[in-house]
């Protein structure tokens, strides 16, 4: 990911906004499947789901942060929403790898 200054908060604002929006579209995917699966299935997936969803809002939430910092707060925010997301897109690699696993395409 490249490395943002302040003067570029806006693209990067903009930017983040556009990968956390693509990943709750591929939340709300994975729960369509996830809703189409047995009974079993569901009952251990909609933890994960909703973990993954909690963790998205969260990251809204640090993007507000992101939007608001000043200059001297910009990198410690910055890093702090980068690491975040990274979490976020971990986990969310790993909720999809569970379900082509668990439940069928």
């Amino acid at each position: 990911m490249k490395d943002y200054t302040f003067a570029q908060k806006t693209a990067f604002v903009d930017m983040m906004q556009s990968q956390l929006d693509a990943i709750n579209k591929d939340l709300d995917q994975l729960a369509a499947k996830i809703e189409k699966s047995s009974d079993a299935a569901k009952a251990e997936a909609k933890p994960k789901l909703q973990a993954l969803r909690d963790q998205a809002a969260q990251l809204n939430k640090q993007l507000d942060d992101v939007k608001n910092a000043t200059e001297s707060t910009w990198d410690n925010v910055k890093a702090g929403f980068k690491k975040g997301f990274g979490e976020l897109k971990e986990g969310f690699q790993n909720a999809r790898q569970w379900v082509s696993d668990k439940i069928a395409p």
